[in-house]
């Protein structure tokens, strides 16, 4: 469909044109007309045409000050002047307007039907670019966000090589050689000023992600990670190797603003940690700064170098790093675990970096915690030799570095221990609970009696069930109670009650419905189509 408008004072003109047009492209094209420059501006405000026939000399506003009056809100209407005046003055206006031909009064039939017949292509073919653009622009959507993960996730586990951080560059164009990280946490706040219940507020952010995302890139030109539990994770590139006092104050303030913004649309309570500017292959410090920057002060949005050095913080800080590590572990958590250990180490050498036997004796502590936690959750077995060679070993390392590469080396090995453990477990899980539910599915069974008789809660079961089958546990008994239903009703000796009973459901009439949603007829329509 295409809104053409012609624009002249003569009304034979009008009724001219019009003949021509419907005659040759008949209900392709709406037409409206006006007869005076002032009538022509208005209408082209509220018809929004996509081309315009315009004639140079009208009463009151003439045809070349209306192109320019429409133009200013309707910049891609074609306009095809026509004129009797063959001065030198209009054509050069209407060139320097960009219309798309001049006509000289009189022009025959053909010659219009052309000059339209070639706007209207010019149409076809911006309409075609901006449905490709806007499918382009759809894909980026989809594209960018992963590309914006996978870039968050490599700052995470340093696998930022100068090389992987150059395809980013390129794939997210990024121009920047330096950039800082910020760390967007949420949560419900308690009476100390913390943010907790980290579960359950990822729930509700998941499905507000995309707004959040909406809003931060609002704020800063920024890189944004996925949803980790309670945290978001975003990276700014930067044009320099540092911030100014002036420069800080402004990005403080731009966070403090997305958090009044989040908070508006989110109800839920926000803080902002951030890391100072590093150098590509420090980006991984920017994150832990912010990280450090979120643990050590309460207020809403924290810069790391404005933290206090109020060294009497160090133990409990030393003591929340260490907790939250041993945490991380046992809830399976390998990334975020990974980050976890490096912090933990990268707080004991900053709190007594000249002490090292103290830092020595403090790995040895933390890998014992570690090995406990493996113990009692039944991954490793006890060995009270492997103690006095993971104490040597440690001894014998001459530095810090090596001394932290061994470190995060074992807390690695020992999750991946843990995981392939929680693995055979769930699948163990899993096994028991599908023979439960093969040998019980005619009875009265629900989410919560499988859970127990699984020795598991049934929010825990419910996950893991749906994440190991890939379906929820009402769907999976539903599917075996019809399964079962089918082979059934081949008996003919049996009733469509009888079956009901015996497939687990007390009324014939929800499970005639069930049977339906499930297969598509009734079960008296499918017995009816047994051979």
């Amino acid at each position: 469909m295409y809104k053409i408008m012609i624009a002249d004072d003569e009304g034979i003109v009008i009724e001219s044109l019009t003949f021509i047009i419907e005659k040759k492209f008949g209900n392709d094209c709406v037409i409206k007309s006006a007869r005076t420059g002032r009538a022509v501006i208005e209408l082209a405000q509220e018809f929004r045409p996509d081309i315009v026939f315009m004639d140079i000399k009208m009463p009151g506003i003439n045809g070349i000050d209306a192109i320019r009056e429409i133009k200013k809100n309707n910049s891609s209407t074609i306009f095809i002047v026509m004129s009797a005046y063959d001065k030198f003055t209009y054509a050069k206006e209407s060139i320097n307007l960009r219309v798309f031909d001049y006509l000289m009064k009189p022009t025959n039939k053909n010659k219009i039907i052309s000059t339209l017949e070639r706007a209207i292509n010019t149409i076809d073919e911006e309409r075609a670019r901006r449905k490709e653009d806007l499918i382009i622009k759809e894909k980026l959507g989809i594209i960018v966000p992963i590309l914006e993960n996978g870039m968050i996730y490599s700052i995470l586990l340093q696998e930022n090589s100068l090389n992987d951080a150059y395809s980013f560059n390129e794939l997210l164009n990024i121009k920047d050689k330096f950039g800082f990280v910020f760390v967007i946490q949420y949560g419900d706040l308690n009476e100390n000023g913390d943010l907790t219940n980290p579960v359950g507020v990822s729930v509700k952010v998941q499905s507000l992600y995309p707004k959040m995302r909406e809003l931060i890139k609002e704020s800063f030109e920024a890189i944004i990670g996925p949803v980790m539990i309670n945290q978001v994770i975003s990276f700014v590139p930067y044009s320099k190797p540092y911030m100014d006092d002036d420069e800080v104050a402004a990005v403080i303030e731009k966070a403090r603003h997305l958090i009044r913004r989040l908070s508006k649309h989110i109800d839920l309570n926000f803080k902002i940690g951030i890391g100072s500017v590093k150098s590509q292959d420090e980006f991984s410090s920017s994150y832990k700064e912010a990280i450090t920057a979120l643990r050590r002060q309460s207020a809403q949005v924290i810069y790391y170098e404005n933290i206090s050095d109020d060294n009497s913080l160090d133990y409990n800080y030393q003591q929340e790093v260490d907790s939250i590590l041993i945490s991380e572990i046992k809830k399976g958590h390998v990334l975020r675990a990974h980050a976890e250990a490096e912090t933990c180490f990268d707080s004991m050498v900053s709190t007594c970096e000249e002490h090292g036997m103290d830092i020595r004796a403090k790995v040895f502590e933390l890998i014992l915690q570690i090995e406990n936690l493996a113990f009692n959750m039944g991954v490793e077995e006890y060995n009270y030799f492997n103690r006095g060679k993971c104490l040597n070993t440690i001894l014998q390392l001459k530095s810090n570095n090596e001394l932290k590469k061994w470190f995060l080396d074992k807390t690695s090995e020992i999750i991946t221990n843990i995981m392939a453990h929680k693995q055979i477990e769930s699948n163990e899980v899993i096994v028991k609970a599908k023979e439960y539910i093969a040998n019980n599915y005619n009875k009265d069974i629900s989410l919560d009696s499988v859970a127990t008789y699984v020795d598991k809660s049934p929010y825990y079961f419910s996950k893991l069930f749906k994440d190991e089958t890939g379906e929820n546990f009402i769907d999976y008994l539903t599917n075996i109670r019809i399964e079962k239903a089918k082979e059934m009703l081949s008996n003919k000796e049996l009733s469509i009650k009888e079956i009901c009973i015996n497939v687990g459901y007390s009324d014939p009439n929800y499970f005639s419905r069930t049977f339906k949603k499930c297969i598509g007829i009734t079960p008296s329509e499918y017995r009816e189509g047994i051979v």
